[in-house]
């Protein structure tokens, strides 16, 4: 067993208070992290108008291309960690921790240089149209350059909550979250900077939060350090950093090339304003679905631990519970956004015509979210202790594999309301998926 004392808890401890001690700060960090593109989105809307948050819309890919690469590294490394330390390996844990940081400027930066130069090219092709393509530019020029202090903030946020300070992180999402508010505020209806200025807000709040984690790393009071002489990458680390990661950097790509196919056809169903009802839809989803992945967060070092330590009874243990959690918050989603789902809108915009659209949108498409928090749990379950194939597989069954033929088929037949349906369509099929996989996984598990 691991000497490892600020994790030795995760051997031990009962798996509810431990679920709750790690879980509850990453859940308030989550939530508050999604307040980024939340306060950007209402800020925007009541602020500059209604065709700025189909602007806004456009950058979707954009933003969750960028995010992915941070999430790739970050969620890849916070895993190898965890089942490193549960091994007791804490040499082996601070030389994953300096590639991590090697690599996360590498590849966002490569990144990042790519998606500046094709910029106005791809977002025509997403979907931008004369009315809105402007707002989408002036939002990027900004944001695109600041990308490595986001992948920063979120890569390295979940190695300090996977080494034993899930509180210091969610302080790390409080400083930003709060900052980029009081910022959007100052920029948009005190200096009328319009759409640039909630750029500038977050570029701002993410370089002072990024700041903030890695700091972290070289206090005495961290138990794992950055390293000079492990900054060179180990071809070994990197690939166990990113067969690890690929699952959700599979999930983020997805995400991104689904919400290009999905701009296009609201656009040729729906026209400016469909695409500003999904942006605001996806920033209604997004903070149930952060909720959900926070308790991942939380989960991932009892998991990854607990199975580096070779204590199969509370791994599964762990994930009967989050599966519980995460049902009991998508349902609720589901029941907020189908019973107040105008109230949710018109906290974005004061136009009645993309009002009445995004709630009609908002009621479909999240006919079958319940299930969605138990199929992000047992994606994230796999993950957790290393079967990185399985994750993958169970990231893009609800994100390609069932999505893109659904939004492509049903608006032919249905129209505007074929593409919203299309969500909960692939959210059924996929928990379904899961379903069928974590049964078949159990029986051999449980033979461990």
């Amino acid at each position: 067993m691991s000497n490892f004392a600020p994790t030795h808890k995760l051997s031990t401890n009962k798996i509810g208070r431990l679920i709750w001690e790690y879980s509850l700060p990453s859940i308030v960090g989550m939530v508050v992290m999604s307040l980024y593109n939340i306060v950007d989105r209402i800020f925007i809307g009541q602020g500059v108008g209604a065709l700025a948050i189909s602007g806004l819309a456009l950058t979707f890919p954009f933003m969750i291309l960028l995010m992915a690469f941070g999430v790739l590294i970050g969620a890849g490394s916070a895993s190898r960690i965890s089942i490193t330390l549960g091994e007791g390996d804490i040499v082996k844990a601070e030389k994953i921790l300096s590639n991590a940081l090697t690599l996360t400027f590498i590849i966002t930066g490569i990144a990042s240089i790519l998606t500046y130069i094709f910029m106005g090219d791809l977002l025509r092709l997403f979907g931008g149209t004369e009315e809105t393509i402007g707002y989408a530019e002036e939002y990027m020029s900004i944001i695109v350059p600041g990308s490595i202090l986001s992948a920063l903030n979120f890569g390295f946020n979940n190695i300090m909550r996977a080494t034993g300070f899930p509180q210091k992180a969610m302080y790390t999402m409080f400083i930003g979250a709060i900052l980029n508010a009081a910022l959007d505020a100052l920029f948009i209806f005190v200096f009328d900077w319009g759409i640039k200025g909630a750029a500038w807000a977050t570029v701002i709040a993410y370089a002072v939060s990024s700041t903030w984690v890695l700091s972290h790393f070289f206090l005495p009071t961290s138990h794992i350090h950055f390293k000079k002489a492990y900054l060179r990458l180990d071809k070994k680390i990197v690939g166990a950093i990113l067969s690890i990661g690929m699952s959700p950097f599979s999930m983020q790509l997805a995400s991104s090339f689904v919400v290009i196919l999905v701009n296009t056809t609201l656009l040729k169903y729906g026209g400016d304003l469909a695409i500003g009802a999904y942006g605001i839809i996806n920033s209604l989803l997004i903070l149930v679905i952060q909720i959900v992945l926070g308790l991942n967060q939380g989960v991932q070092p009892i998991v990854g631990f607990n199975y580096g330590a070779k204590q199969y009874d509370r791994v599964l243990k762990t994930v009967k519970y989050a599966i519980v959690i995460a049902t009991i918050l998508t349902t609720s989603g589901f029941l907020v956004g189908s019973f107040f789902s105008k109230f949710s809108v018109e906290l974005f915009t004061t136009d009645s015509e993309l009002i009445n659209i995004a709630s009609n949108a908002l009621r479909i498409t999240i006919i079958m979210f319940p299930l969605v928090g138990f199929q992000i749990v047992i994606s994230n379950f796999f993950q957790s202790i290393g079967k990185a194939k399985i994750s993958i597989f169970l990231s893009l069954t609800r994100q390609i594999i069932f999505l893109i033929p659904a939004i492509i088929v049903l608006p032919l037949f249905f129209q505007l309301n074929g593409a919203w349906a299309s969500f909960p369509v692939a959210d059924g099929l996929s928990a379904v998926v899961a379903a069928i996989t974590i049964y078949n996984f159990h029986k051999k598990f449980k033979q461990l």
